[in-house]
């Protein structure tokens, strides 16, 4: 399981005007922004856009000025490889150091969709006996047991955190994730196609 939510693009316009410093060819910018505040390439920028981009890394420099933030959930096995991609990516992440007992445990915590029956059974154990650990925590205060529900705590837990990344970050890990046997990286990468012009230039 992985929802991303409250994307939010910046930073279009002064990228776009960037990429065409090389060539001083500002005054073929023909981008504006429409009635929702939203800024929309004209047909000379979309076309040299999508040229910078297909031409490789060493011309589309002016992608890395595009910023993307948004809300990632997802469980922590998925985290686990998103956090190979650390250049250029920030994120800011719910506490499970600190916030892990603040909460009764649900098994709607965990990413449990792809389970057959008999796992999401056990599954269903797991999350009543961390639940039961919580509780006696919360009366003890027995740092053995807040290491015990740390230690035990399944890889499918679901965390949110608030990333910020730019386009070339998102570009990278569309085609080196595409193909991914994690469903949750599919997602992911339906999620950048809609970002604003992303499908006009992945292949």
């Amino acid at each position: 399981m992985i929802k991303l939510e409250r994307t939010d693009v910046m930073n279009f316009e002064n990228a776009m005007r960037g990429a065409r410093n090389p060539l001083n060819s500002w005054h073929r910018m023909d981008s504006s922004y429409d009635e929702n505040g939203n800024f929309v390439l004209g047909e000379n920028d979309r076309d040299l856009a999508k040229r910078l981009v297909r031409a490789g890394n060493d011309h589309r420099k002016f992608i890395r000025q595009i910023l993307v933030s948004v809300d990632i959930t997802a469980p922590l096995y998925w985290w686990k490889e998103y956090d190979t991609y650390k250049v250029g990516t920030v994120a800011n992440s719910t506490s499970t150091m600190h916030k892990i007992t603040s909460k009764p445990f649900s098994i709607e915590d965990f990413s449990c969709d792809k389970m057959n029956e008999a796992t999401r059974e056990h599954m269903q154990g797991v999350v009543e006996f961390l639940e039961k650990l919580r509780l006696e925590y919360l009366e003890t205060k027995d740092k053995e047991i807040w290491y015990s529900i740390i230690q035990l705590l399944p890889s499918s837990y679901n965390q949110m955190r608030t990333c910020t990344m730019n386009y070339e970050n998102v570009l990278n890990m569309y085609y080196a994730r595409k193909n991914h046997k994690l469903d949750e990286w599919h997602t992911f990468c339906d999620w950048a196609k809609e970002l604003p012009y992303i499908a006009d230039w992945v292949e």
